[in-house]
């Protein structure tokens, strides 16, 4: 019987569901499954609670030498098995046969937390698990179900890639993300749909900034927002304050900070395409190619094509903290650590507008669409993303904020669901649904199919007079989303 997800786990349902179903895999023979995901999205909140649920054995790796970490994991095991190791574990090839014949008769979980750890100081560890999975290893009559797990994105990417020991071992590959924009609402218990989204265009889904970062302080009301952006995370006395930096730091690819740090710094201030960031900081595109590199394998950025401009993507940070970090707190430091956060968030509020809100808001509108696109433009997307669109007659580009395409079906012209612009400062009116109009009629000239494309007006300013009649008497094809329908209350 699968185990019950405890009560002081939230949310994580697919998550647990997907655990609790490896734990307690009645096959022969040992399993592999790897858990991995950014720091503070409560990956071992939630494999500890598993461990404790089924009775299994959770190892925390920290950084030490080989032979210290083999001691710690010798006593964490002989605390759970209640037998002792005799004799003393010589190396991991000991300790990796012993622990597959120890747990023979019944599956039982065994969790290693932050893996890398180990792997940096014993680069054997990877092939030693594989051999003893393969065949002729002490792994074929053992029961143990053995996830690894870490934070380093770029460690833990490579155990199953390309020809890494461990590729084609794992029954089970897990990435624990953030919470999505509503989920993180509810976990910060915050009704409100504007307040939800400012918090999120800050902090994100991370679960850790709720309670351990922040001691449970969240906004009473919009009221309370920009106080709460003060006492917080511009506050140097919270460890929400320095978290951007250490994020950066915790990558082990990342050896040169500087240079990492500029290009996010780009990406922050709107600078999104390769060309871009490196006017802004100075190097040719060919020697971004690493560090751009390193970043997307870190979980940091994210590249996105554009949809109708084949060739062309943008960049994304992922984190939002850092985006904010980037564009408000790094480049006001020293006032920041000297307790001024009130005089650098007031300087600080047009470039909050310019350089976050926006490009927030039109994520979570992108979101939305992937989330509910089924029953907001009557089928599932295949793909959701923003695309710019050539206007020769027009001598200008037109910027779609979110496009969502229909599945691709052989010999038929590609089907376009919706078309879509977002605005958070500004209300909507008929001539933001005119270019929508506009940006349709161009792409069915280019042999896409847009006779039902919803036209999707997101704005949490409000939409004037005009375009709300047009809607309303043509609900199918237009559609006006506020942050109420974006929360879906």
């Amino acid at each position: 019987m699968a185990p019950v997800k405890p009560d002081q786990v939230f949310d994580r349902t697919h998550e647990w569901q997907g655990l609790a179903a490896f734990a307690s895999d009645r096959g022969p023979g040992a399993t592999l499954g790897v858990v991995s995901g950014r720091r503070r999205q409560g990956k071992s909140f939630l494999l500890q609670a598993l461990a404790q649920s089924v009775g299994g054995l959770y190892f925390a790796a920290t950084e030490a030498t080989e032979a210290e970490s083999l001691r710690l994991f010798t006593e964490a095991l002989v605390r759970h098995s209640r037998e002792v190791v005799d004799p003393p574990f010589r190396n991991w090839d000991d300790a990796i046969r012993h622990l597959f014949r120890q747990y023979a008769a019944e599956p039982t979980l065994v969790v290693i937390d932050e893996f890398p750890f180990l792997s940096r100081v014993s680069s054997a560890l990877p092939s030693i698990i594989q051999r003893e999975l393969g065949p002729g290893g002490t792994g074929r009559e053992s029961s143990v179900r053995l996830i690894l797990c870490g934070s380093a994105m770029s460690v833990m990417g490579g155990l199953l890639s390309g020809r890494a020991p461990l590729r084609g071992r794992a029954g089970l590959e897990l990435v624990v993300h953030p919470f999505g924009y509503q989920d993180a609402a509810t976990f910060w218990g915050l009704d409100d749909p504007r307040l939800a989204m400012q918090v999120h265009m800050i902090v994100g889904g991370t679960p850790a900034y709720r309670r351990e970062f922040t001691r449970g302080d969240a906004p009473s009301g919009p009221d309370d927002f920009d106080a709460w952006v003060v006492r917080t995370v511009l506050n140097p006395l919270t460890p929400l304050f320095r978290e951007a930096r250490y994020l950066l730091a915790e990558e082990t690819d990342i050896r040169e900070p500087a240079i990492y740090h500029s290009v996010l710094a780009a990406i922050a201030q709107g600078n999104t395409t390769n060309g871009a960031i490196g006017t802004y900081v100075g190097r040719r595109s060919d020697q971004l190619t690493h560090p751009l590199t390193v970043l997307e394998d870190s979980a940091l950025i994210t590249r996105e094509p554009d949809l109708f401009r084949s060739g062309r993507s943008t960049y994304r940070i992922t984190e939002p903290l850092i985006t904010f970090y980037e564009a408000i707190m790094r480049r006001r430091w020293p006032e920041l650590e000297l307790g001024l956060a009130d005089a650098v968030w007031r300087a600080g509020q047009s470039t909050f507008s310019a350089q976050i809100v926006g490009p927030h808001f039109e994520g979570i509108c992108r979101s939305y669409a992937t989330l509910h696109g089924a029953e907001a433009f009557g089928e599932l997307p295949a793909e959701v993303g923003n695309g710019t669109i050539n206007d020769a007659a027009g001598k200008s580009q037109l910027q779609v904020d979110v496009a969502a395409l229909a599945f691709p079906v052989p010999n038929e012209p590609r089907r376009i669901l919706s078309l879509g612009e977002s605005k958070w400062g500004e209300v909507m009116g008929v001539g933001h649904l005119r270019r929508l109009e506009r940006a349709a009629a161009l792409l069915a000239a280019r042999n896409y199919d847009t006779r039902e494309t919803v036209l999707a007006c997101y704005s949490a300013a409000g939409f004037n007079p005009e375009l709300r009649e047009q809607a309303t008497r043509d609900p199918r094809r237009i559609r006006l989303l506020s942050p109420q329908d974006l929360y879906n209350r």
